[in-house]
Formats: C-alpha cells, structure tokens, sequence
C-alpha cells in the first residue's frame, strides 16, 4: 500500500482537524481515520453496485419478457390476417356447395343410398364450416358491447342446446350458479366462451363424466367455473393450452380455448386452467368488477 501524507504549508496555524493526533504528527490524518472513510467508500460504491446490477439484471429480465411478448403478439397477427383470409375464401365457397347438396338431396328424396352417402359428406362439410366459423372468431377484434344479462339463464341455455350429446355421451350436469347472478358483458360473446369451455370437456370425457359450472361473486367481480371429470392437464399442456392452433385431440382447430381467452381479455378479465384435486380440470373465468371495466355500475 502506497504512504499516505499530507503537506500542510500555510504559515498560518490550522485549526485540530478531526481524527488528527496532537503532538509531533498533529499535521497529519491518523491512518486508522483514513483508513476508516477508505472502508466507508468502498463499502458505499459496493453496495451501489450490487443495486445497480441488480436493476440491470430486473430490466435485462422484463424486456426479455416484453421482446417475447411483442414476438408472440407480431406472430399472432400474421396469423389473424392468413386466417381471416383462408376462412373469408372457404365461407364463400361453400355457399355454392351447400347449395348443391340441398338441390341433391331433393332428387335424391327416394334412393336411401345415396342419401345416406350425401349425409356423411354433409356432416364432412359441417365440421368444416365449424371450423371456418372458428378461424373468423379468432380473427375477429370487435369491442364488447355492454349489457346486463341474467347469467344462470344463459347457463341453462347453453345445456338446453347441448342437451342430446350430452344424454349421448352420459355425462352428467352439476350448475350451481344463483340464481340472481346478474353480469354486465356481451352476451353474445360470453355464451361462445362459456360454450367453447363446454365443448371442451365435453370433448374429453368420451364415455361419460361428470361437468360442473359454479360462479362466485368476489370483490365485486365475478369467477365462473367449469369443472370436468376427464384425464386433466399434463404440465405441457397447462403452459400452452391457451396457444392458438395447440390441441390435444385428434380432430379441430385448436382455436376454441384461445376464443375463449381473446373474449375474456376483451373484457378485462382472465381464464386460467388448472388441474382438479379429485381429478379432471377446470377452467375458470375471472370477471374484474364493472368498474374496473369502465362500465357504469
């Protein structure tokens, strides 16, 4: 370590400077002083530069975060625009299409054969108009259009529509939903969400289960449950469920939770997934208060 001294050349006499020694060094720091105020420096610039890398390393990890986000949110796009454009050319095509097959049907009225063969390729042409109607909800990017609506009616008339698949497949329905749940939303698109979460577990309980959909009223907002008794998530799928195009099955778009999902932030809200301690999943819709949605109570 390098000496340290210091030259006082004034004539005229200095006050006692703290941490000076009287007597023959009274012009001199004493080394315990200085290196004392050296320790307290570097202890400072120390500690400054743990927060500093500290903060790098918080902002380091967010924009990471936002780049992936922007990347997710750019792909998303590009893929509403080609899908949007696909699903606008099949519709048109199909109109013609369908048109012939009811003109067939009718010159067929007395061959059971043939209309028998004619209704699996209607069936075929169904399926593909479901999923066109998919890709054109998912490309779609229209505001809610606010309303209040009794919720436990709109339950019921899902399950009033699904009424035959679901006796089909044996799956029992549990709703406990009160019945004076009031929710202010589109209507429109919280039946396509509560129907697409439907859908799902219906889709995956093949030989029979049980569904149930529960609401709660929570700080004034509103959560809506609908709980399945299939096989559950494994941990890949809970990370991408909400994807677009990801699916489990073996048939379908891969749109129908993503729908759900677009819906529910449209209006303020999440829908999360999660595994059921007894088995099975649930889905479940959070709706923030009407407030917090900047609709009038």
């Amino acid at each position: 370590m390098h000496n340290l001294k210091l030259h006082l050349e004034d004539d005229e006499p200095n006050e006692a400077l703290p941490g000076v020694v009287d007597g023959a060094g009274a012009d001199e720091p004493s080394l315990a002083a200085i290196l004392e105020a050296w320790n307290d420096a570097t202890l400072r610039l120390q500690q400054t530069h743990e927060t500093l890398q500290g903060e790098v390393a918080r902002l380091t990890d967010e924009l990471a975060k936002k780049d992936q986000e922007l990347a997710r949110q750019t792909r998303l796009a590009d893929l509403g625009r080609m899908a949007s454009h696909v699903a606008h050319e099949v519709r048109n095509s199909l109109v013609p299409v369908n048109l012939y097959m009811s003109l067939l049907r009718r010159r067929l009225s007395d061959d059971s054969g043939s209309l028998d063969v004619l209704a699996k390729v209607e069936a075929g042409f169904t399926a593909l108009d479901a999923t066109v109607n998919d890709l054109l909800s998912f490309t779609a990017h229209r505001e809610p259009q606010w309303r209040s609506f009794i919720l436990p009616d709109l339950v019921e008339e899902i399950f009033d529509s699904l009424a035959p698949q679901l006796e089909a497949q044996r799956i029992d329905v549990s709703i406990d939903v009160p019945p004076n749940t009031v929710v202010t939303a589109d209507r429109e698109m919280m039946r396509r969400a509560i129907l697409n979460l439907v859908l799902n577990a219906v889709d995956v309980m093949p030989r029979g289960g049980e569904l149930v959909v529960t609401s709660y009223q929570r700080r004034g907002g509103l959560e809506l449950e609908v709980a399945d008794s299939g096989p559950g998530l494994s941990e890949d799928d809970r990370r991408r469920i909400f994807d677009p195009f990801f699916t489990t099955k073996a048939t379908g778009t891969g749109l129908g939770l993503s729908i759900v999902n677009r819906i529910v932030e449209a209006h303020g809200g999440r829908v999360t997934a999660m595994n059921c301690p007894e088995g099975g999943a649930a889905f479940t819709i959070e709706l923030p208060p009407r407030r917090a949605m900047g609709v009038a109570a």
